[in-house]
């Protein structure tokens, strides 16, 4: 962790490029962790305040992770392109498809499977790990879809613990995807002091404060109430808003 002075107030930074994610490829499963994660572990990237895991998993058609049980863990999944076939054992079953976004909240325990809903072809998707503000609820799911053209040259709010538009997060958590033209700017406030951001890039070149960030590199601060983000060329983001205590 890099720590910075702004206005004499520390800023702790944390680059994650793209190429130092931990990496699996099991035939059916090609991942990269940006976290420490199943069998990869590296000692300063366990997590960064309440965001525990995010891997970036890209599944074979017809296969995927059979049924595995969580307990006290937000999980969150984010199609990138094709669709998840999710059953659980709260009785959901449905499908994951690219534009929609999808919330569990283990709690007390629940069991479900992720399988790639193709027998053609892959699919990307995000999933993210987010350690609960509090234990043992009961288990629930969510599931909404946002438009593209909701997050062109803005900050769309996927998930929240507040906004009734985005699917509701057991945590002081928040994400918001955007979509950056060429040349364009953003900022972004945080919620409430004491909480950090950690950008992650989808697609395109992008500047976050004074880091140059290329697809799929990582960034995360803390220790400021607003952030600056600037494209160089067309660029997707997801940026997630976390407790860092």
């Amino acid at each position: 962790m890099e720590t910075l002075k702004t206005n004499n107030n520390p800023v702790e930074k944390k680059f994650h490029p793209a190429s130092e994610r931990g990496h699996v490829n099991f035939g059916w499963l090609d991942s990269h962790h940006s976290f420490s994660f199943g069998h990869w572990y590296h000692p300063e990237k366990t997590n960064f305040g309440a965001l525990r895991v995010l891997n970036d998993d890209i599944v074979e058609p017809s296969m995927g992770f059979g049924t595995h049980p969580h307990q006290n863990m937000e999980i969150i999944s984010i199609p990138l392109f094709g669709e998840l076939a999710h059953k659980d054992s709260t009785g959901t079953n449905g499908i994951i498809r690219t534009g929609d976004v999808q919330i569990m909240s283990a709690g007390s325990g629940i069991q479900h499977s992720e399988f790639n809903h193709s027998s053609e072809k892959k699919v990307n998707f995000l999933q993210v790990w987010i350690l609960p503000k509090v234990g043992g609820i009961q288990p629930r799911y969510a599931q909404k879809t946002f438009s593209e053209a909701g997050r062109v040259n803005r900050f769309q709010t996927v998930v929240s613990p507040i906004d009734e538009e985005a699917v509701w997060i057991n945590q002081d958590a928040y994400f918001s995807l955007a979509t950056l033209e060429p040349g364009k700017e953003l900022s972004y406030s945080v919620h409430a002091p004491g909480q950090g951001i950690f950008t992650f890039l989808i697609s395109g070149k992008l500047k976050v404060e004074d880091t140059v960030l290329e697809r799929k590199d990582a960034v995360g601060y803390s220790g400021k109430e607003n952030y600056k983000f600037h494209a160089e060329v067309k660029s997707e983001l997801l940026v997630i808003e976390v407790p860092m205590k």
